[in-house]
């Protein structure tokens, strides 16, 4: 038996390459010069602020640019809504699979799939939740948000856990202004970032818990700005954000070479609107290629011509 557990766990690697207790570990981080002169190539002349962070996790090479400054999340800040409302399973208070009764008041306008439902309709815990993360349902979220405690109780764990910066900011007691300023959220691109980090390596809550977060971060509809440069045969998990100033997203690349990850945020953007081809967008989408092409020089893969036609 002493000589077989070996050669299983080997084979359990192979069937299992991403999760979230196999993984190479991390290298102290050392900044990478030349992603960072291609990088800062690429954001020249930005009509807008624009914060980068960068982080292979197994060779340790980062880049970065503003990434310690405030930046609205935008629809990014449901990645710590998940983990207040997963915080509250954990402790028993809420059950993932409990039924719930959708009532009118909960609607929040927009093109919400939750919103759709009709007064008294039961949905369970685990669809909220998924709502939220997969198709960024707003009416879900602010649901969500309500269930772990609110703003407070949210906050309160990025406080305990290291994070000086990212709060949610809307309907959250003694945020007022912060919310005038930010919206719904605010973060740093290092600090969501390293949010996503420590999901994938299983110490948000517990390693169950981060493997359920995981899993539905890796399952998004909304998959047509970076993850578009990425081939479809890789995994990534990520969360977008947009208000009329700002473009996000948060992505961790189950890669050939090794995880990495990277955040971009902007602000103040003069570019507002909402075509495909939003300043914002292509600037994260050229991002999201540079760190590809970077970090996987010998892939061939290539995106499609005409992809641009299938993106919703």
């Amino acid at each position: 038996m002493q000589h077989t557990l070996p050669a299983i766990l080997i084979l359990l690697s192979l069937f299992y390459p991403y999760s979230l207790v196999a993984q190479r570990p991390a290298l102290p981080e050392k900044q990478d010069r030349v992603l960072q002169q291609k990088l800062e190539r690429l954001v020249k002349g930005f009509r807008g602020d624009v914060g980068i962070y960068v982080h292979h996790l197994e060779r340790g090479n980062t880049a970065a640019i503003a990434a310690d400054s405030i930046f609205p999340t935008a629809s990014m800040i449901k990645v710590p809504i998940t983990i207040g409302l997963f915080r509250k399973i954990e402790t028993g208070e809420l059950d993932i699979n409990q039924p719930l009764i959708y009532r009118d008041s909960l609607f929040y306008e927009g093109e919400d799939l939750l919103g759709a439902f009709k007064d008294s309709a039961e949905v369970k815990l685990s669809k909220v939740a998924m709502l939220m993360i997969t198709t960024s349902d707003n009416t879900a979220s602010l649901w969500a948000q309500q269930l772990a405690g609110t703003g407070t109780a949210i906050n309160g764990w990025l406080q305990e856990n290291g994070y000086a910066h990212t709060r949610v900011n809307s309907r959250t007691e003694g945020r007022k202004e912060a919310w005038s300023t930010y919206g719904w959220g605010q973060t740093t691109p290092r600090e969501m970032a390293r949010l996503l980090v420590q999901i994938r390596q299983g110490k948000v809550i517990n390693p169950a818990a981060s493997d359920r977060i995981y899993r539905n971060l890796c399952n998004i509809y909304w998959d047509d700005v970076a993850l578009t440069q990425l081939p479809p045969t890789v995994q990534a998990a990520s969360k977008q954000g947009s208000v009329n100033q700002t473009r996000a997203e948060v992505v961790l690349v189950n890669a050939p070479s090794g995880d990495y990850v990277f955040c971009i945020i902007t602000k103040n953007q003069q570019d507002e609107s909402w075509e495909t081809d939003n300043e914002g967008w292509e600037l994260i989408r050229h991002v999201s290629a540079l760190l590809w092409q970077h970090f996987e020089p010998k892939h061939n893969w290539q995106p499609q011509k005409d992809a641009i036609k299938w993106r919703h």
